[in-house]
């Protein structure tokens, strides 16, 4: 096997946004395949996000987007444990994409476990967490988020959604 590159660690790292050895204990372990490494990687950060699940969140943001003609808008307040994290450009993009997506697909609950007993929906169209992400659909919502919990280290939480369109 041929050394890993620092090239190959840097978009490994830009890709996940995984830590410089992580990405290159990745690298190593999925002898210099990209596509491998991302999927260790990504198996660690659901490791890593699973963990971090019971720790609270208390600080955070809420975001509102009004799509373009303003028929259409919605607010989101997404959580997580410090507010060095809530400053920063990263977290901002999270809870702007998340907005925009309940403005977008309109979902009535956060997770399927808030779904009634006997609700007829299908969870991948009312919960937020369960909908494929508007902007790549072969990520889930739950996807983007637990991503950002292994980039940041911190738990991270949808606290509450609310969508507005005119006449609705």
């Amino acid at each position: 096997m041929p050394p890993i590159t620092v090239k190959e660690i840097q978009a490994l790292r830009d890709a996940t946004g995984a830590g410089i050895m992580d990405c290159k204990k990745a690298l190593e372990q999925a002898g210099g395949d990209f596509d491998k490494a991302q999927g260790i990687l990504q198996a660690q950060g659901i490791a890593t996000a699973t963990k971090k699940a019971a720790r609270s969140a208390r600080d955070g943001l809420v975001i509102s987007y009004i799509h373009s003609g303003g028929r259409i808008g919605s607010l989101v307040e997404v959580n997580c444990e410090t507010d060095f994290v809530a400053r920063t450009d990263g977290f901002r993009q999270l809870a702007h994409d998340l907005a925009m997506q309940v403005a977008a697909m309109n979902p009535r609950y956060i997770s399927s476990d808030e779904l009634p007993p006997g609700e007829n929906g299908n969870p991948e169209e009312v919960c937020l967490l369960q909908q494929p992400f508007i902007k790549d659909s072969t990520r889930t919502i739950q996807d983007l988020v637990t991503e950002y919990i292994a980039r940041t280290g911190e738990n991270i939480k949808v606290r509450r959604i609310a969508r507005f369109a005119l006449g609705e």
